[in-house]
């Protein structure tokens, strides 16, 4: 009988899920200990594990051939040496945001556009000011958007950007899905097509290649009307370089809901900048549907690996995704 194991910490969430996992899987033996060395003694002999395995964990484990990883881009430090070059396989829950992280790009996209946050500050100040815009509207009908990162959030991005008649240029080093009004490009050819885009938008994680690919001298190949939204993982910006380039008028402003650093200093300048839309990492708060569909991955991959098929959402260790 095969053995999963619910990593600590635990929460409602994967207490659900190992109940449910025994439930409707009679053939695992399905283990949630509460503790660090009670997990050290369940992932001795554990076939698949859930959660983060410590480089101590996996000098004990003897079985383990399959990780479930909890998030898309996991916590810098998830991915080290050992892991990689261990034999297992490791899963990750991409797919399962799509829609609801594409609606807060789309919600950005929106305001940015036609200047909301501009006529937010007047309504602060209780002003009737119909010239409080000062960038100029965007006409999304024929726009451009560059997204960097065309994956399970990416794609569905895509499509909402040509159903609003954006012209759509995707960056994307691993193709996974056939978008034939998507303009695909390298990662290699970012420099290329930055000056095209009205709107920039990053979904990618946080990788060795992916680290502060938007800095200074990216910001200074954008158009000084376009916009940067990033919606993927904080470090894959420079944030005082972006602040500077809003400051200084080199793009015209930003949608953010992920930084650098978390939660941004309230003394950094970017909270103070006009144009500039920011939120608290929180794209896919209270969206309800989010655990049903990281469990039934979780139970798919277990009947595949039951069956010894191929699992899904199978991650690169050497590229972290």
């Amino acid at each position: 009988m095969p053995k999963f194991v619910f990593l600590p910490p635990q929460d409602d969430d994967r207490r659900m899920f190992a109940a449910r996992l025994a439930d409707t899987e009679a053939d695992w033996e399905v283990a949630s200990p509460e503790t660090d060395e009670e997990a050290m003694e369940a992932i001795r002999d554990a076939d698949g594990v859930y959660g983060w395995v410590s480089p101590d964990a996996l000098k004990v484990a003897e079985k383990l051939g399959w990780v479930q990883n909890p998030d898309a881009g996991p916590f810098f430090g998830y991915y080290y040496p050992e892991l990689i070059e261990h034999p297992l396989t490791i899963c990750n829950p991409r797919g399962i945001y799509f829609d609801h992280i594409s609606h807060h790009i789309l919600m950005f996209l929106l305001a940015l556009s036609r200047g909301l946050p501009w006529y937010m500050d007047a309504q602060r100040r209780r002003e009737w000011d119909k010239d409080a815009r000062k960038s100029p509207y965007i006409d999304l009908a024929g726009a451009v958007a560059l997204i960097n990162g065309v994956g399970g959030i990416g794609h569905e991005t895509a499509r909402l950007c040509k159903e609003l008649g954006m012209e759509v240029i995707g960056i994307e080093p691993r193709r996974e899905f056939d978008l034939p009004y998507v303009e695909f490009h390298t990662p290699e050819e970012l420099d290329d097509v930055l000056p095209r885009a009205d709107f920039v938008i990053t979904t990618v994680p946080h990788t060795p290649e992916t680290e502060f690919t938007f800095d200074a001298a990216r910001f200074s190949r954008m158009k000084s009307s376009a916009y940067f939204i990033n919606i993927g993982r904080g470090m894959v910006c420079k944030i005082d370089d972006l602040a500077d380039a809003i400051e200084n008028g080199v793009i015209a402003g930003a949608g953010l809901d992920v930084f650098e650093q978390e939660p941004l200093p309230s003394d950094h300048k970017l909270w103070g900048l006009p144009n500039v839309l920011m939120t608290p990492h929180v794209a896919v708060r209270d969206a309800g549907n989010i655990p049903e569909r990281r469990f039934e991955i979780i139970l798919d991959n277990a009947r595949r690996f039951a069956a010894g098929e191929e699992l899904t959402n199978v991650v690169d260790k050497t590229k972290w995704y």
